[in-house]
């Protein structure tokens, strides 16, 4: 068993992106897990859109936002999809290869320093942990297509070594990656999805945070910025990713889910979406003018903080309004 493939039982499918990594989104990516997650429905056959309830109750924990991400609950009841973790207990390439020939996907952390498709960011420059899902793998030709990001990519030779190394547990430079088991044999049918999508976003709305999280964002951003990072270029992008960016995305993924909500339910959740896209669309102008006061430019930022924190708090009052009329 060297080579082996993933085929979505209906076909093969077009692997154009799905439209939420359209070129016109104000966030292109979110964060690898999310993106993967949405290319990787779109793949099978599923809608996406229907899944980002979770969206509703992100919030900022005092250091970072919520590295959002769909729950397996939510994958489950939506999709009839299993998620759980796989015990490595022999190389991870072999693990790849015997579950997609069960047509069971794994989700791979790995190092993108290795991954072709990060080339001009992480490839062969830094390393910085992502996840990734095998498609097909050839273990003779040490190659493999993997779903990454809002596409599909190939990668061979050495950066396939690096990526699924051909040594395992009991060896002295090995650490196992964290990785899962997608087991898509008993997807549930499209009938009745818009009806429990409603019910996983109520639940959501229902655990939203009870203070304004974009106000206490801001400020803790002020005090990192100029100070915990201490002028590490690196830190000030890795403190975006875990902040603006997760914040800015969480928002326009929200928007996203309350019009497709209004489309199939009803209700009038879509009137939320443009104060999500606000704060998304703020998010990023947060981020320049936090740059600018990284490299020791004044600049105030509450004012951009307190527009954020308007939108969404009359964003999550227009979907309270949908879901209690």
């Amino acid at each position: 068993m060297t080579q082996v493939r993933f085929i979505p039982a209906q076909g093969t499918r077009s692997r154009r992106p799905h439209p939420l990594h359209g070129k016109d989104r104000i966030w292109t990516q979110t964060n690898c897990y999310v993106d993967l997650w949405v290319e990787l429905l779109h793949l099978v056959g599923r809608d996406p859109l229907a899944g980002l309830g979770f969206t509703f109750s992100s919030d900022f924990d005092g250091s970072q936002w919520t590295f959002i991400k769909p729950p397996p609950e939510d994958l489950r009841a939506l999709y009839g999809i299993d998620v759980g973790e796989l015990n490595i207990w022999r190389p991870v390439r072999d693990h790849v290869a015997e579950q997609l020939s069960r047509r069971v996907l794994l989700t791979v952390e790995v190092d993108a320093f290795y991954l072709p498709d990060t080339a001009g960011d992480s490839y062969g420059s830094s390393h910085s942990k992502t996840t990734i899902v095998p498609i097909a793998v050839d273990l003779g030709r040490r190659s493999m297509r993997y779903l990454h990001n809002a596409g599909t990519f190939s990668v061979s030779g050495d950066d396939f070594d690096a990526l699924l190394p051909p040594i395992g547990p009991g060896h002295s430079a090995y650490l196992p990656p964290y990785v899962e088991r997608i087991v898509l044999d008993r997807l549930a049918s499209t009938d009745g999805l818009a009806s429990r999508a409603g019910a996983l976003a109520a639940d959501h709305l229902s655990r939203r945070p009870e203070t304004n999280p974009i106000r206490r964002m801001g400020e803790r951003l002020v005090s990192d910025v100029l100070g915990a990072t201490g002028g590490d270029v690196e830190a000030f992008h890795r403190l975006m990713f875990g902040t603006c960016r997760q914040c800015g995305s969480a928002a326009e993924l929200a928007a996203d889910h309350a019009e497709w909500l209004d489309t199939h339910l009803g209700g009038g959740s879509a009137a939320a979406a443009p104060h999500f896209r606000e704060v998304a669309t703020l998010a990023k102008s947060l981020q320049f003018r936090l740059a600018r006061a990284m490299h020791g430019r004044t600049v105030d930022i509450g004012e951009t903080i307190e527009r954020m924190a308007t939108s969404y708090d009359e964003g999550m009052r227009l979907l309270d309004a949908a879901f209690s009329g």
